[in-house]
């Protein structure tokens, strides 16, 4: 008996999912004939299981016969968002790569001209020397991250950038040159990674791509340092690949 009504339960709740499905996917308010005839319930099947989804705010109904998804769910939606670390999501998947690579990688995220260093993940016994530690900054011109966000700026702001900075040097493959690094922004917006020449630190090469939130805006990016010789570019769609990775997981939908 009990397990014939733990299957009567899933099967309303599947009832539930199909009809919050097909009421995700109209933009206006869909009359209970529509709902029944998409997700295959008897109209009395999905007005008894609508009814319960209107009492607890799942469902609104606008009028009667006619049902649009309701506030509760938005309510939950914030709240969920409210919850997300891209710290804590990214973790996982930083650790995947950083067991496929055998490199070191980082998090790291914007605060105005600079990109700051929130997660590393690194082999313990690693003799490599790299400025970039939780908690450091670097300019942005200087740093594969950096640069995903100086593109994402577009043209305008980035020259804006340039002119506000002047382009300090770091090392002799820092670009100071505004003209160069505009042209190398716009390569990155057509492929979606960025390089780090021992631009920041001699010796030190870097690979980054960036990670999107649900309303599609950059809010961190990937990276994978280490020392030149050996970082090899064929590393890119693997780093770009983990980041959108993330980026899903904080609920980006492209």
């Amino acid at each position: 008996m009990a397990g014939k009504e733990t299957k009567s339960s899933i099967q309303v709740i599947e009832r539930m999912m199909y009809l919050l499905d097909t009421l995700a996917g109209h933009s206006a308010p869909v009359n209970l004939k529509h709902l029944a005839g998409q997700t295959g319930l008897h109209p009395s099947t999905a007005h008894r299981i609508l009814a319960v989804m209107v009492e607890s705010r799942l469902v609104d109904r606008v009028e009667p016969g006619t049902y649009r998804l309701g506030i509760r769910l938005l309510e939950l939606g914030n709240l969920v968002k409210s919850r997300i670390s891209v710290r804590q999501e990214a973790l996982p998947f930083m650790q995947r790569l950083h067991q496929h690579l055998g490199e070191t990688v980082n998090l790291s995220v914007r605060h105005a001209d600079e990109v700051v260093y929130v997660e590393r993940t690194a082999a313990s016994n690693s003799m490599m020397r790299v400025v970039q530690i939780i908690g450091a900054r670097a300019p942005l011109h200087i740093t594969a991250v950096g640069k995903i966000f100086l593109s994402d700026d577009g043209p305008e702001a980035s020259r804006q950038y340039m002119r506000r900075t002047g382009l300090p040097r770091y090392t002799p493959n820092t670009l100071t040159d505004a003209e160069r690094l505009a042209r190398e922004l716009e390569e990155i917006r057509t492929q979606g990674f960025a390089l780090d020449n021992e631009e920041a630190e001699k010796g030190v090469s870097c690979i980054g791509a960036g990670i999107y939130n649900d309303e599609g805006r950059l809010v961190a990016g990937l990276s994978v340092s280490a020392p030149s010789d050996r970082l090899d570019k064929a590393w890119a769609p693997q780093v770009k690949t983990m980041a959108e990775n993330i980026s899903r997981a904080i609920g980006y939908r492209n």
